[in-house]
């Protein structure tokens, strides 16, 4: 995969790595409806490296999910490094991201994630050691605007003179968590003093939003995180400004989402979905029923009833 293939000509939709959250089909209902780049959920290098049988698992796409990301998160240089060349070889796999802005607890103190915000030195030696053994992939990183201030200029430098590709900057610092206001000016500055492509992240959640942060910030793309969990769809809003507001195709999406995660995941599907289906219903009439009725059944069969049941019954 070149710039070329996945060039930044027009504003790119990506939708952002949500662990917990991230699996093959439901980024490839996100894919269908249009985003531009789809990448896995956070993937430990150290793991990848001691156990790559089964993290390997981690990883599985669907065919729709090109182009696609890996997203790795560690502390330590050289195993970050080494998980990248293990990646390099894998077929299917276009980019390389490091995450650098993980802000949660475990995470943090292991020294990954939003802990590199505090040392960009090695920062910037992961991307390299990303950059060297990654082969022909493209290398990205995520980045917030700082731990604790905003040092989002200094750490997009860093990311950008280390060989990053493009990057994606959250608009709020690691302390900020996700309750924070954004700072969509901030990245702006950013943008305005890299070379390479900035995409940016934070509560975009719909198409005026989304044009709003382009105009504040000049960004080349946006991640859509949270606000893609109960309306995959989003990423056709984005892009056309025309809602999907019909009952049948929501109806749809959400019975084929339901029978890819039971191809993938067997039976068990059903009780994995059921969070799924609490995104889904929110806002809907008879969402407290649905919810409990979904929540005591573990066959497959019956819930998959209770689902065409259930957004059969919705009006426009």
């Amino acid at each position: 995969m070149s710039i070329a293939r996945f060039d930044f000509s027009v504003k790119r939709f990506v939708l952002a790595p949500l662990a917990g959250w991230s699996d093959p089909p439901f980024r490839a209902v996100a894919k269908y409806f249009g985003a531009d780049l789809t990448i896995s959920e956070m993937i430990s290098a150290d793991a990848l490296v001691r156990n790559p049988l089964k993290t390997k698992k981690l990883y599985a796409k669907s065919p729709l999910e090109t182009p696609f990301a890996v997203q790795l998160v560690g502390s330590s240089v050289v195993v970050v490094g080494e998980a990248a060349r293990m990646l390099s070889d894998e077929e299917g796999i276009d980019v390389i991201d490091l995450n650098a802005g993980c802000p949660a607890p475990k995470i943090a103190r292991g020294g990954g994630g939003s802990a590199l915000l505090k040392n960009p030195a090695t920062l910037g030696e992961m991307i390299g050691a990303i950059k060297k053994n990654g082969g022909q992939k493209l290398t990205s990183a995520k980045i917030r605007l700082g731990f604790e201030k905003n040092d989002g200029v200094a750490l997009a430098k860093v990311c950008e003179e280390a060989g990053a590709d493009f990057i994606t900057v959250h608009a709020r610092t690691k302390t900020g968590g996700f309750a924070a206001p954004p700072n969509y000016e901030a990245i702006g500055e950013i943008k305005s003093r890299l070379k390479i492509p900035v995409i940016a992240n934070g509560d975009i959640d719909g198409y005026e939003k989304a044009q709003s942060v382009f105009q504040t910030t000049n960004a080349d793309g946006a991640m859509i995180g949270r606000a893609a969990l109960a309306a995959p769809w989003i990423f056709a809003q984005l892009k056309t400004n025309l809602p999907i507001a019909d009952r049948a195709i929501k109806r749809e999406v959400v019975l084929a989402h339901f029978d890819h995660t039971i191809q993938l995941y067997g039976a068990r599907g059903a009780i994995i979905f059921r969070k799924r289906l609490h995104k889904y219903c929110k806002g809907f009439e008879q969402a407290a029923q649905f919810r409990s009725a979904i929540n005591r059944e573990s066959d497959p069969s019956v819930t998959r009833s209770l689902i065409d049941e259930f957004f059969s019954a919705q009006r426009n």
